[in-house]
């Protein structure tokens, strides 16, 4: 630190700089206004009415008895920091205030409370076209779009072939982009915002316009501009393999409010559990079909001793146990299972069809084991779900059946239990060296 009389050292204010967070967001919050019509322009004896009325309208809004207007906050008492160079996920479900947030701190809207704080030069991407003029050409808008973020037209030609390479654009360079597809806007969007060197890149969801491989594309070059360049990004995401594989820590909005900040893969089990649980409540009634003419009435998980546990190792037997009780028996019957990782993507397909071929059930109640020797889970929380059909009929579909939690590894030969950030299933097999003599 510099000292009062003696010359400031410009290396001590560089350090200072470097370590200081990038984004300083604290006690944000954004309050809408429901059912506010916008006002017409008054002519001039709505005008004299409504002055004469004026002192009628301040007592009863002082009085509280007007009708108030009710206020929504979209996002309340936001408070996180971003360090340089660091890739921070933002999750939550539709309406959580994920897209609000990002507009804040894009400047597109004024917080109601609170303050932000970004140090450097912002480039945001959220909506499919923001930032372009449809009436010009996808080459003016590059140079347009490099203009708005505070680049120099010389910094604009050293970068402009690599974003045109990267959008892949080239051919339709000089075609006006109101002639653009949507996923033609987003790669040309995309590449301006990435190249263009801005120490702050912000992505909303808008990335799902584009296809499989430029989604790829566009992984890879965040993480290239975190990671190799020091640059910050905020990426919002609902798919959680992206978040996964390019996040180190991610916030949890619920309802406008951070309800958790911490490393990635927390988070997403975090999140998962609670998504998890919603469907588990509403699975018991709201999805719930079939005609009933055979119905699950409860599922539990057993180990090798039998006993009923909800924490398992990747690697170890499991058995699914399905009570039911059945109805105009005999039925030919035929189960299906689906574990699915929190979030509710099929993982593994469990069907008697193809092992087993169907049951002949004749009594009431029943019960159906289902014995995996090893499962090849890596650590995580998952859910199953069971269908029944009955001669050939859907009998019963129960979504979120079960649950239970992946915690280690008994595959000999681990000496580390692997990460659900490198892949969801975790193969038994050997490693040999072979060497080539000369």
């Amino acid at each position: 630190m510099s000292v009062a009389g003696s010359e400031p050292d410009p290396f001590q204010f560089i350090t200072a700089r470097m370590s200081s967070p990038i984004i300083t967001v604290e006690n944000l919050g954004k309050a809408y206004t429901l059912g506010l019509k916008e006002e017409k322009f008054p002519t001039f004896r709505e005008a004299l009415v409504g002055a004469a009325k004026a002192p009628l309208r301040r007592f009863r809004h002082l009085s509280n008895r007007g009708d108030a207007d009710e206020q929504f906050w979209a996002v309340r008492d936001v408070s996180f920091e971003a360090q340089r160079g660091e890739v921070v996920g933002i999750i939550g479900r539709n309406g959580a205030g994920k897209s609000t947030l990002l507009k804040i701190l894009s400047r597109i809207t004024e917080p109601t409370t609170g303050r932000a704080v970004l140090r450097g030069r912002v480039a945001s991407l959220l909506e499919v076209g923001t930032g372009f003029h449809p009436e010009l050409s996808g080459r003016e808008n590059v140079y347009l779009n490099g203009s708005i973020l505070g680049m120099k037209k010389v910094e604009i030609d050293r970068k402009f072939d690599e974003i045109v390479a990267f959008a892949d654009v080239e051919r339709f360079l000089d075609t006006p982009v109101k002639r653009y597809s949507s996923g033609m806007y987003v790669r040309l969007a995309f590449a301006v915002a990435a190249h263009l060197e801005p120490e702050i890149l912000i992505v909303d969801e808008v990335l799902a316009v584009g296809d499989a491989e430029f989604q790829r594309k566009c992984l890879g070059k965040m993480h290239d501009v975190a990671e190799h360049d020091g640059r910050t990004v905020l990426f919002v995401s609902h798919n959680m393999d992206a978040i996964s594989r390019l996040c180190e820590k991610c916030i949890i909005l619920t309802s406008g409010v951070v309800s958790h900040i911490g490393v990635t893969e927390s988070a997403i089990r975090c999140y998962g559990k609670a998504i998890g649980d919603a469907a588990r409540c509403v699975s018991n009634s709201a999805l719930r079909s079939g005609d009933g003419a055979v119905r699950v009435t409860n599922v539990q998980l057993l180990d090798v001793d039998g006993r009923r546990l909800q924490s398992y190792s990747s690697g170890q037997l499991l058995s699914i146990e399905i009570e039911y009780r059945a109805r105009n028996l005999p039925l030919t019957v035929e189960l299906f299972l689906s574990i699915a990782d929190s979030l509710g993507t099929p993982l593994v397909c469990l069907d008697s069809h193809q092992s087993v071929g169907t049951f002949r059930i004749t009594d009431t109640p029943g019960r159906f084991l289902c014995t995996l020797p090893s499962l090849p889970l890596a650590p995580g929380e998952y859910i199953i779900d069971v269908k029944i059909a009955a001669d050939g009929r859907a009998a019963d579909r129960f979504p979120s059946a079960s649950s239970f939690r992946i915690s280690g590894c008994q595959y000999s030969g681990y000496c580390k239990t692997p990460s659900a950030k490198d892949g969801r299933v975790v193969a038994e097999h050997k490693w040999t060296l072979r060497s080539v003599l000369q």
